[in-house]
């Protein structure tokens, strides 16, 4: 099942060769879902992915991201972001998590935010949004952090149902600010003044 050492402690897998832990994990009860950490030569597939969120959430010109990017982030020097693919009993990558890591000042200790999770639909139905998150939290608890969470658009009723049919719940009293684009640049740049 799991091949490699575990990594223990707070800290983020280090990359295939140092410290990494290559995990493949059936939904249980179901011959058909995998769960396995991307690796490299996943990049384009892990790519495509997120362009197919993209134009499900309506937002696909946003998308600027590229596999050298993306490469870079997953696989780089240092890290900043990880993925799980899942797989359908064929071996067909059909949904991806993309998750890193965050530090709760309250709790001290780390959780994972997760950034994107998407199933393509054709594959819908069949465990493995369920599976991911799975993963994700027995990543949680097996390295004592204490907190997954993410962020749903607020009109994607069939993913907040599902969310919450987990036992996940909204933190309503909470709202996301975001700096991009010329705000940032104007608020980076005025830095030293």
């Amino acid at each position: 099942m799991l091949k490699g050492p575990i990594l223990k402690g707070p800290g983020p897998p280090a990359g295939p060769g140092r410290g990494f832990r290559w995990s493949r994990r059936p939904l249980a009860g179901h011959p058909g879902p995998m769960i396995r950490t991307a690796t490299p030569a996943d990049v384009p597939v892990v790519h495509a992915l997120i362009r197919d969120l993209a134009e499900y959430e309506k937002a696909l010109d946003e998308v600027r991201t590229t596999p050298e990017q993306l490469h870079e982030a997953l696989f780089g020097e240092r890290p900043a972001a990880f993925a799980l693919l899942a797989e359908d009993a064929s071996g067909e990558p059909v949904g991806f998590a993309l998750w890193f890591l965050n530090f709760s000042t309250w709790r001290g200790v780390h959780g994972i935010y997760l950034e994107d999770l998407y199933v393509r639909p054709e594959a819908r139905g069949g465990g493995h949004g369920k599976a991911l998150l799975r993963e994700l939290a027995r990543i949680c608890v097996e390295r004592g952090y204490e907190r997954l969470e993410w962020s749903v658009l607020n009109w994607n009723k069939p993913s907040i149902d599902f969310y919450e049919s987990l036992g996940a719940r909204p933190q309503d009293e909470w709202t996301v600010y975001r700096l991009t684009d010329g705000a940032l640049a104007a608020l980076g740049g005025a830095a030293g003044v």
